[in-house]
């Protein structure tokens, strides 16, 4: 006869056989279908590219999920930028208005200019908007924050150099830059951009942002050389690409990095064709937009 202790323990074997079994089978499933020792092999995860996992969207529940780029993946995202389209196509209809001189600090200066163009006529006021609208499109998609200074069919004329260097200031802008051309002599080719002067005179102040703007400056020497084909002026500046000064109103009485750039010589036949064609002003925004998010990213 068994012990009730016996007979205890007979149930309690009894009673983990299935388990065991159990967990038997799960065992000898694992082993491949061969039945060898070689564990099956457990294949990886695909890797998921540095692209696909900074393209989220934002499900109702506040979490990312793949599929699409959130704001925080964008590269230039909380950043204000403000694009100065040099002159205004209406402001040789506005002569007296735009010859008003205004304060810029170390001197006063006529509120606007009409600006140069082609031979054949087209305007540099319309070029600068043409360009000013792509860099736009491109930095938007980046995820800045871009102000204009003015845009087809805003003011009448200008605005005055003054309110453009406010219009930046006031919007807390983290880097700004003017767009022209010039009108140089024939044989005067390439491009060059304007870096403010240390001014400490009047209502201007320059002293805090000459350092940063140079920084600017020179990362949109380098992209728009790189995105255009274009070289540095050849009849400036030693052909560096860079020039300061100091009578320029819309860096005089700039508070925030700017610049100006001018992207070639409007009377000179050359560089005229390439100012009008519409593949080569892409090609001039993608410089500006790649020179400024340089300069935002620290990669100057």
């Amino acid at each position: 006869m068994f012990s009730n202790k016996s007979g205890v323990l007979a149930i309690a074997v009894a009673a983990l056989l299935p388990t065991c079994f159990a967990g038997w089978l799960v065992w000898d499933s694992l082993r491949g279908p061969g039945g060898g020792d070689e564990p099956q092999r457990v294949l990886p995860l695909p890797s998921v590219s540095a692209s696909t996992s900074a393209s989220t969207s934002t499900r109702t529940d506040g979490k990312a999920a793949a599929g699409t780029a959130t704001p925080s993946a964008l590269p230039l995202t909380g950043k204000v930028i403000v694009l100065d389209p040099g002159h205004n196509p209406t402001d040789r209809d506005h002569t007296a208005e735009i010859n008003r001189l205004v304060d810029i600090g170390n001197g006063r200066k006529a509120c606007d200019t009409t600006g140069t163009a082609t031979k054949a006529g087209y305007t540099e006021a319309a070029f600068t908007l043409d360009v000013v609208h792509r860099a736009r499109a491109l930095l938007t998609a980046r995820g800045a924050t871009v102000k204009l200074t003015h845009d087809t069919g805003g003011p009448a004329f200008g605005p005055c150099i003054d309110e453009r260097a406010r219009i930046g200031n006031e919007a807390g802008a983290d880097a700004a830059i003017s767009v022209h051309a010039d009108g140089s002599a024939t044989g005067n080719r390439g491009f060059h951009v304007i870096l403010p002067a240390s001014i400490h005179e009047g209502i201007a102040d320059t002293r805090s942002i000459v350092a940063p703007s140079r920084r600017l400056g020179t990362a949109v020497r380098q992209h728009f050389a790189d995105a255009t084909g274009s070289a540095p002026a050849n009849y400036l500046a030693g052909g560096t690409g860079l020039v300061t000064r100091s009578d320029l109103g819309g860096l005089n009485l700039t508070t925030i990095p700017k610049v100006f750039i001018e992207c070639g010589n409007m009377r000179d036949p050359k560089d005229a064709a390439e100012l009008t064609d519409p593949a080569w002003r892409q090609s001039a925004a993608e410089g500006i937009a790649d020179g400024i998010t340089a300069f935002l990213r620290g990669k100057t």
